[in-house]
Protein backbone atom coordinates (compact mmCIF):
# COMPACT_ATOMS: atom_id res chain seq x y z
CA UNK A 1 0.00 0.00 0.00
CA UNK A 2 1.20 3.60 -0.73
CA UNK A 3 3.25 4.97 1.57
CA UNK A 4 1.04 8.41 1.21
CA UNK A 5 -2.61 6.57 3.03
CA UNK A 6 -3.32 8.23 6.51
CA UNK A 7 -1.94 6.44 9.74
CA UNK A 8 -3.49 8.38 12.74
CA UNK A 9 -7.80 7.77 13.21
CA UNK A 10 -8.38 11.05 12.58
CA UNK A 11 -7.08 11.16 9.40
CA UNK A 12 -8.43 7.98 8.20
CA UNK A 13 -11.31 9.62 9.04
CA UNK A 14 -11.19 12.71 6.76
CA UNK A 15 -9.95 10.38 3.90
CA UNK A 16 -12.60 7.80 3.82
CA UNK A 17 -15.37 11.24 4.06
CA UNK A 18 -13.47 12.56 1.58
CA UNK A 19 -13.20 9.58 -0.71
CA UNK A 20 -16.86 8.31 -0.36
CA UNK A 21 -18.18 12.56 -1.10
CA UNK A 22 -16.20 11.89 -4.02
CA UNK A 23 -18.41 8.89 -5.26
CA UNK A 24 -21.42 10.74 -6.14
CA UNK A 25 -21.68 14.43 -8.09
CA UNK A 26 -24.46 15.28 -5.30
CA UNK A 27 -22.09 15.73 -2.74
CA UNK A 28 -20.04 17.70 -4.16
CA UNK A 29 -21.27 20.88 -1.87
CA UNK A 30 -20.35 19.35 1.47
CA UNK A 31 -17.76 20.55 3.68
CA UNK A 32 -16.12 17.85 6.28
CA UNK A 33 -17.11 19.00 9.89
CA UNK A 34 -14.16 20.44 12.23
CA UNK A 35 -15.52 18.52 15.10
CA UNK A 36 -14.34 14.88 15.12
CA UNK A 37 -18.35 13.46 16.52
CA UNK A 38 -19.68 14.99 13.61
CA UNK A 39 -17.07 13.11 11.34
CA UNK A 40 -18.29 10.21 12.83
CA UNK A 41 -21.59 11.04 12.40
CA UNK A 42 -21.32 11.96 8.71
CA UNK A 43 -19.10 9.01 8.01
CA UNK A 44 -21.58 6.62 9.48
CA UNK A 45 -23.95 8.35 7.18
CA UNK A 46 -21.69 7.81 4.26
CA UNK A 47 -21.49 3.98 4.75
CA UNK A 48 -25.10 3.59 5.57
CA UNK A 49 -26.81 5.14 2.23
CA UNK A 50 -23.80 3.84 -0.09
CA UNK A 51 -25.17 0.86 -2.39
CA UNK A 52 -23.35 -2.42 -2.60
CA UNK A 53 -20.30 -1.79 -5.08
CA UNK A 54 -16.67 -2.35 -5.09
CA UNK A 55 -14.12 0.01 -4.15
CA UNK A 56 -10.36 0.68 -4.79
CA UNK A 57 -7.72 -1.36 -2.48
CA UNK A 58 -6.78 1.68 -1.10
CA UNK A 59 -10.26 2.28 0.30
CA UNK A 60 -10.38 -1.26 1.83
CA UNK A 61 -6.92 -0.58 3.37
CA UNK A 62 -7.72 2.52 5.18
CA UNK A 63 -11.64 1.41 6.37
CA UNK A 64 -10.25 -1.44 7.64
CA UNK A 65 -7.79 -0.32 10.09
CA UNK A 66 -9.94 2.65 10.61
CA UNK A 67 -13.12 0.72 12.03
CA UNK A 68 -10.70 -2.18 13.70
CA UNK A 69 -8.86 0.81 15.68
CA UNK A 70 -12.56 1.80 16.14
CA UNK A 71 -13.67 -1.56 17.66
CA UNK A 72 -10.18 -1.31 20.50
CA UNK A 73 -11.22 1.71 21.28
CA UNK A 74 -15.48 1.03 22.27
CA UNK A 75 -13.42 -2.13 24.04
CA UNK A 76 -13.50 -5.64 22.63
CA UNK A 77 -16.29 -8.29 25.21
CA UNK A 78 -14.87 -11.80 24.94
CA UNK A 79 -16.91 -15.29 25.48
CA UNK A 80 -14.48 -15.89 28.11
CA UNK A 81 -15.25 -11.95 29.98
CA UNK A 82 -19.05 -13.35 30.40
CA UNK A 83 -20.13 -15.81 33.15
CA UNK A 84 -22.85 -18.21 32.15
CA UNK A 85 -26.34 -18.52 33.64
CA UNK A 86 -26.79 -22.03 33.14
CA UNK A 87 -24.51 -24.28 31.49
CA UNK A 88 -23.69 -22.93 27.24
CA UNK A 89 -26.24 -19.48 28.13
CA UNK A 90 -25.17 -16.25 28.86
CA UNK A 91 -27.14 -12.87 29.08
CA UNK A 92 -24.74 -10.02 27.83
CA UNK A 93 -26.38 -6.21 27.49
CA UNK A 94 -24.14 -4.28 25.42
CA UNK A 95 -22.79 -3.07 21.97
CA UNK A 96 -22.73 -6.29 20.12
CA UNK A 97 -20.10 -4.90 17.19
CA UNK A 98 -17.61 -5.29 20.17
CA UNK A 99 -18.60 -8.83 21.02
CA UNK A 100 -15.71 -11.36 20.08
CA UNK A 101 -17.51 -14.45 19.40
CA UNK A 102 -17.81 -17.00 16.59
CA UNK A 103 -20.91 -15.32 15.07
CA UNK A 104 -23.66 -12.68 15.82
CA UNK A 105 -27.11 -12.31 14.54
CA UNK A 106 -28.52 -10.12 12.75
CA UNK A 107 -31.90 -8.76 12.70
CA UNK A 108 -32.54 -8.51 8.93
CA UNK A 109 -34.52 -7.01 6.43
CA UNK A 110 -35.86 -9.42 3.49
CA UNK A 111 -33.55 -7.41 0.97
CA UNK A 112 -30.63 -8.13 2.92
CA UNK A 113 -28.87 -5.04 2.31
CA UNK A 114 -28.80 -3.50 5.84
CA UNK A 115 -30.41 -0.16 6.54
CA UNK A 116 -30.15 3.09 4.55
CA UNK A 117 -31.62 5.09 6.87
CA UNK A 118 -28.70 7.47 7.75
CA UNK A 119 -27.16 6.74 11.48
CA UNK A 120 -30.38 5.02 12.55
CA UNK A 121 -30.19 3.31 15.82
CA UNK A 122 -31.60 -0.22 14.65
CA UNK A 123 -29.01 -3.45 14.88
CA UNK A 124 -28.71 -3.80 11.31
CA UNK A 125 -27.55 -0.19 11.01
CA UNK A 126 -24.87 -1.38 13.89
CA UNK A 127 -23.64 -3.91 11.85
CA UNK A 128 -23.41 -3.16 8.84
CA UNK A 129 -21.55 0.28 9.81
CA UNK A 130 -19.11 -1.26 11.59
CA UNK A 131 -18.85 -4.63 9.50
CA UNK A 132 -17.67 -1.90 6.51
CA UNK A 133 -19.10 -1.64 2.81
CA UNK A 134 -17.68 -5.73 1.81
CA UNK A 135 -20.54 -6.60 3.96
CA UNK A 136 -23.59 -4.61 2.21
CA UNK A 137 -21.44 -6.16 -1.41
CA UNK A 138 -21.91 -10.35 0.04
CA UNK A 139 -25.13 -9.81 1.07
CA UNK A 140 -25.95 -8.00 -2.47
CA UNK A 141 -24.20 -11.07 -3.97
CA UNK A 142 -25.61 -13.64 -2.08
CA UNK A 143 -29.29 -12.58 -2.74
CA UNK A 144 -28.51 -12.04 -6.81
CA UNK A 145 -27.48 -15.25 -6.68
CA UNK A 146 -30.49 -16.60 -4.55
CA UNK A 147 -33.13 -14.19 -6.68
CA UNK A 148 -35.56 -13.39 -4.54
CA UNK A 149 -36.01 -11.54 -1.04
CA UNK A 150 -35.26 -13.97 1.70
CA UNK A 151 -38.32 -15.48 3.68
CA UNK A 152 -38.99 -14.97 6.91
CA UNK A 153 -37.33 -17.44 9.45
CA UNK A 154 -34.48 -17.99 7.40
CA UNK A 155 -31.16 -17.58 7.87
CA UNK A 156 -27.85 -16.68 5.41
CA UNK A 157 -24.30 -15.97 7.20
CA UNK A 158 -21.55 -13.98 5.76
CA UNK A 159 -18.15 -12.95 7.20
CA UNK A 160 -18.16 -10.04 10.10
CA UNK A 161 -15.43 -8.35 8.12
CA UNK A 162 -13.93 -6.45 10.72
CA UNK A 163 -16.21 -6.99 13.74
CA UNK A 164 -14.51 -8.96 16.43
CA UNK A 165 -16.94 -11.79 15.59
CA UNK A 166 -15.90 -13.73 12.56
CA UNK A 167 -19.15 -14.30 10.66
CA UNK A 168 -22.52 -13.01 10.86
CA UNK A 169 -25.60 -14.84 10.22
CA UNK A 170 -28.65 -12.85 9.24
CA UNK A 171 -32.19 -13.56 9.89
CA UNK A 172 -35.66 -11.75 9.18
CA UNK A 173 -37.96 -11.68 11.63
CA UNK A 174 -41.71 -11.69 11.47
CA UNK A 175 -43.20 -7.84 11.91
CA UNK A 176 -46.59 -8.07 14.24
CA UNK A 177 -48.92 -5.73 12.99
CA UNK A 178 -52.02 -5.92 16.04
CA UNK A 179 -51.25 -8.25 17.85
CA UNK A 180 -48.85 -12.25 18.11
CA UNK A 181 -50.48 -14.96 15.84
CA UNK A 182 -49.72 -17.76 16.24
CA UNK A 183 -47.89 -17.62 12.53
CA UNK A 184 -45.58 -15.09 14.15
CA UNK A 185 -44.76 -17.23 17.08
CA UNK A 186 -43.53 -20.29 14.30
CA UNK A 187 -41.90 -17.58 12.54
CA UNK A 188 -39.58 -16.13 15.19
CA UNK A 189 -38.77 -19.28 16.77
CA UNK A 190 -38.26 -20.41 13.24
CA UNK A 191 -35.61 -17.50 13.10
CA UNK A 192 -33.32 -19.11 15.81
CA UNK A 193 -33.96 -22.61 15.16
CA UNK A 194 -32.41 -21.27 11.61
CA UNK A 195 -29.39 -19.50 12.76
CA UNK A 196 -28.37 -22.67 15.19
CA UNK A 197 -28.52 -24.94 12.55
CA UNK A 198 -26.22 -22.79 9.97
CA UNK A 199 -23.94 -21.87 12.73
CA UNK A 200 -23.28 -25.57 13.40
CA UNK A 201 -23.13 -26.19 9.84
CA UNK A 202 -20.54 -23.93 9.45
CA UNK A 203 -18.62 -25.46 12.17
CA UNK A 204 -19.21 -22.11 14.93
CA UNK A 205 -18.34 -22.97 18.25
CA UNK A 206 -20.28 -19.79 19.80
CA UNK A 207 -23.23 -17.35 18.78
CA UNK A 208 -24.76 -14.03 20.02
CA UNK A 209 -28.47 -14.01 19.11
CA UNK A 210 -29.78 -10.12 19.14
CA UNK A 211 -33.57 -9.56 20.49
CA UNK A 212 -35.01 -10.92 17.02
CA UNK A 213 -38.23 -8.62 15.59
CA UNK A 214 -38.29 -6.56 18.84
CA UNK A 215 -38.47 -2.97 18.38
CA UNK A 216 -38.55 -2.07 14.49
CA UNK A 217 -40.68 -4.93 14.28
CA UNK A 218 -43.12 -4.53 17.15
CA UNK A 219 -43.01 -8.18 18.74
CA UNK A 220 -43.10 -8.26 22.58
CA UNK A 221 -39.84 -8.49 24.37
CA UNK A 222 -40.99 -10.50 27.10
CA UNK A 223 -43.02 -12.89 24.16
CA UNK A 224 -40.22 -12.61 22.22
CA UNK A 225 -37.34 -13.77 24.76
CA UNK A 226 -39.40 -16.55 25.76
CA UNK A 227 -39.24 -18.02 22.02
CA UNK A 228 -35.76 -17.57 22.52
CA UNK A 229 -35.16 -19.57 25.68
CA UNK A 230 -37.47 -22.23 24.18
CA UNK A 231 -35.35 -22.91 21.37
CA UNK A 232 -32.06 -22.54 22.43
CA UNK A 233 -33.01 -24.70 25.16
CA UNK A 234 -34.17 -27.28 22.67
CA UNK A 235 -31.07 -27.09 21.27
CA UNK A 236 -29.13 -27.52 24.13
CA UNK A 237 -30.90 -30.31 24.91
CA UNK A 238 -30.73 -32.06 22.17
CA UNK A 239 -26.90 -32.20 21.17
CA UNK A 240 -24.27 -33.83 22.40
CA UNK A 241 -21.74 -30.68 21.29
CA UNK A 242 -23.37 -27.94 21.95
CA UNK A 243 -21.80 -24.55 21.08
CA UNK A 244 -22.13 -21.51 23.54
CA UNK A 245 -25.25 -19.05 23.48
CA UNK A 246 -25.14 -15.48 24.44
CA UNK A 247 -28.28 -13.64 24.20
CA UNK A 248 -27.31 -10.02 23.37
CA UNK A 249 -29.35 -7.48 24.78
CA UNK A 250 -29.20 -3.17 24.70
CA UNK A 251 -32.14 -2.67 26.69
CA UNK A 252 -32.94 -3.10 30.70
CA UNK A 253 -35.91 -4.52 30.21
CA UNK A 254 -34.68 -6.86 27.68
CA UNK A 255 -32.23 -7.79 30.47
CA UNK A 256 -34.54 -8.40 33.33
CA UNK A 257 -36.51 -10.39 31.07
CA UNK A 258 -33.34 -12.37 30.31
CA UNK A 259 -32.84 -12.82 33.18
CA UNK A 260 -36.08 -13.98 34.91
CA UNK A 261 -36.76 -16.06 32.68
CA UNK A 262 -32.89 -17.95 32.93
CA UNK A 263 -32.95 -17.69 36.89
Amino acid sequence: MPDQLPKTQDARREWLISALLAERDEYAQIEIPAEADEQRLLLRALFNVRPPMRTSDEFLHVQDAYLQDRAQEKGITRLGDLTPLQPHLYVWRGDITTLAVDGIVNAANSQMLGCFAPNHGCIDNAIHTFAGVQLRLACDEQMHAQGHEERTGTAKITPGFNLPANWVLHTVGPIVRYRVTPRDQVSLASCYQSCLDLAQESGLRSIAFCCISTGEFHYPNDQAAQVAVDVVQAYLQSTDDPMEVVFNVFKPVDYDIYHNLLG
